[in-house]
């Protein structure tokens, strides 16, 4: 399937879909701070759907490999989305990228995947 991803999100939680496990591994939404608050909007707008669509007890793996997203500012736009519907957000696990990809200290750029395993109630 090809799709746009807002647009099927939001068809799909018109049509009332629902789901016990949703994964969200979007493209780089912000590749520098001068289109950070435009990603974080992105990154807000698709989560809360996809919230939307998770059954009680739900899992949402959700990340972000923009690096110029801050693990910090990332749970913080879940906690908002969550907060919009209503829903609580426990975090289970955090991730970064695989062992080829290095996080190299004194290197910052190279720490640049977030992947939240959350289950919403």
């Amino acid at each position: 399937m090809e799709a746009n991803a807002f647009d099927l999100l939001k068809d799909y939680a018109t049509a009332g879909r629902q789901y016990d496990i949703i994964v969200l591994d979007p493209p780089a939404f912000a590749r520098s701070r001068k289109t950070l608050p435009a990603a974080m909007r992105g990154y807000k707008e698709m989560n809360l759907r996809a919230m939307k669509m998770l059954r009680p007890g739900g899992i949402l793996v959700t990340c972000s490999c923009s690096f110029v997203v801050g693990e910090d500012d990332f749970a913080a736009m879940l906690t908002e989305a969550a907060q919009d519907v209503h829903r609580s957000v426990k975090l289970l696990e955090k991730r970064a990228q695989a062992k080829d990809h290095p996080i190299l200290l004194g290197v910052p750029e190279t720490h640049y995947l977030k992947c939240f395993i959350c289950e919403l109630t």
